[in-house]
């Protein structure tokens, strides 16, 4: 017989082999753990009440998958994702910092810019429908408030004049005639537009720095040694001297206020 103190031993033992070896170590009854089951059925719907709760069910999975994908579009990732990039690219240090390290910074920052945004979707929105003081739609529409004020504050005008021409028959008079399905796309081109503005005033230093050292290896005669290896360390040396992530980070959040 396994004394108690082996057992337990065995069972908290690193590696596979050691969970195995202690678990048929054990009696049967030390064994029957009861354990959560899921089950999943498709059945034929009878009634529209059925029909209606499926298909209810299959567009919260739908909307469930791509929600991710609304939030990022709707808030200020696309800019800080964006301008990290340029900034990455124009130092022409390849994958440092990793992917990983922008998109988690670029999400971060959204968070931090979103912040104000968020705490108002959850006191006037999330909170009262969680407390039942609120339906489903009341919910929707009073969370879709800020985030619409929030994108109205930084769409620009030649993009919502462009998308509204194309869905809306006659021009509208206020933001509530607005849809937002209209909106969002306008809020997206127009965040494009800036993020590539930004970037090309990040690539303009960098590119200076390589034209120097291209003119300076040409007149030394030196033109088959590639002008990016030696002028990498002296764009890192620019952008630690001068602060660059604090410089780029700081215009992201002030341009987003």
């Amino acid at each position: 017989m396994i004394s108690g103190k082996a057992r337990q031993y065995i069972l908290y033992g690193l590696g596979g082999s050691g969970v195995l070896a202690g678990l048929l170590a054990l009696p049967p009854a030390a064994l029957a753990v009861g354990l959560p089951t899921v089950t999943f059925g498709v059945a034929d719907a009878n009634t529209p009440a059925q029909v209606s709760t499926a298909l209810q069910v299959l567009f919260l999975l739908t909307i469930l998958s791509i929600a991710p994908t609304i939030l990022l579009m709707t808030t200020c990732f696309t800019r800080i994702v964006i301008v990290l990039g340029f900034v990455r690219q124009a130092m022409g240090t390849q994958n440092m910092p990793p992917t990983q390290i922008v998109i988690g910074l670029s999400l971060f920052l959204t968070f931090f810019v979103m912040s104000p945004t968020f705490n108002t979707i959850n006191d006037e929105a999330l909170q009262p429908y969680l407390a039942g003081k609120m339906d489903q739609q009341a919910a929707f529409d009073k969370a879709l408030v800020p985030m619409r004020n929030f994108m109205f504050s930084h769409v620009k005008e030649e993009e919502l004049s462009l998308l509204s021409g194309i869905t809306l028959e006659n021009r509208p008079n206020d933001r509530s005639a607005i849809p937002t399905m209209t909106l969002i796309p306008a809020y997206m081109l127009s965040e494009l537009k800036i993020a590539f503005q930004m970037g090309f005033m990040i690539y303009i230093p960098f590119l200076v720095i390589d034209m120097i050292v291209a003119s300076i290896l040409m007149s030394m005669g030196m033109m088959m040694l590639p002008p990016v290896i030696i002028s990498l360390p002296f764009k890192l040396l620019l952008f630690v001297l001068v602060d660059g992530w604090g410089l780029v980070v700081g215009s992201l959040v002030k341009s987003l206020k």
